[in-house]
């Protein structure tokens, strides 16, 4: 990983752990047209409304011990640009980019972080010092909901399966001159909703081994990506958040 790829991830995790600490919290979202809701077969499926969506998505009164923030200008801004040396690729990197996969009528986007154990009160500044850095390490997961008319949502899934099999041995993303290289896209293991895809990303980080993960899943016309990624370069699958937001889709 180059040093502006290490930077930029430093001020994401930053950010987001200064709004452990303040008790900010956003409920941003990028807009689409309204759709109407409906039941029936995938063909029949219609997607449900931005309003609707929005009230699926994560909030903190969902999930106990996690911060949950919008995802910020820069975030929306960075999913603009980013790209990949590989076209199929591309489903992967745009769940990672917090952009939605395939074309959803309407989207909801939220990033997600455990909030770290507070020290005690008559902690040293060395423990202090160690529960700060636990924050800046701690798994950043992005959470990306889609709502799909007829097939949207399961031709989505089925891109990103395609995907993660196609660039099994690697691929790399690109943001203006910076190159971040992930040489290994494995299967991993997730299962919920009507069906779910799931991924390990090995990444070079400037000579070291990082690991980030990768899980979909599709429950009737809406689809979750979940993106998460850590400072300290090994990421844990964020089994709690993955839970919490399918729970929440019914």
């Amino acid at each position: 990983m180059r040093r502006t790829t290490v930077h930029r991830t430093a001020v994401a995790a930053s950010a987001l752990s200064l709004a452990l600490l303040t008790g900010a919290c956003g409920s941003g979202e990028t807009k689409t047209d309204d759709a109407k809701g409906g039941k029936g077969d995938a063909a029949a499926t219609k997607a449900v409304s931005q309003t609707d969506l929005d009230k699926l998505v994560l909030a903190e009164s969902d999930l106990k011990d996690h911060k949950i923030v919008n995802a910020s200008k820069a975030d929306i801004a960075a999913a603009k640009v980013v790209t990949t040396d590989k076209a199929e690729c591309k489903p992967l990197v745009d769940a990672m980019a917090l952009r939605p996969l395939g074309r959803p009528a309407a989207t909801s986007m939220r990033k997600v972080m455990a909030v770290p154990p507070k020290p005690a009160k008559d902690a040293s500044p060395e423990e202090k010092m160690k529960a700060g850095l636990g924050a800046l390490g701690g798994t950043i997961t992005s959470d990306t909901l889609g709502s799909y008319d007829g097939k949207g949502a399961t031709e989505a899934l089925a891109g990103l399966r395609a995907a993660g099999e196609a660039c099994a041995d690697g691929f790399s993303v690109i943001v203006g001159k910076d190159k971040t290289k992930y040489t290994k896209v494995a299967p991993a293991t997730y299962t919920a909703g009507d069906e779910a895809v799931a991924f390990t990303l090995t990444a070079d980080l400037e000579g070291m081994t990082g690991t980030a993960h990768l899980v979909a899943v599709q429950k009737g016309g809406t689809l979750a990506s979940f993106y998460a990624q850590s400072l300290t370069g090994k990421a844990e699958q964020p089994k709690a958040v993955i839970d919490a937001q399918v729970a929440k889709l019914g």
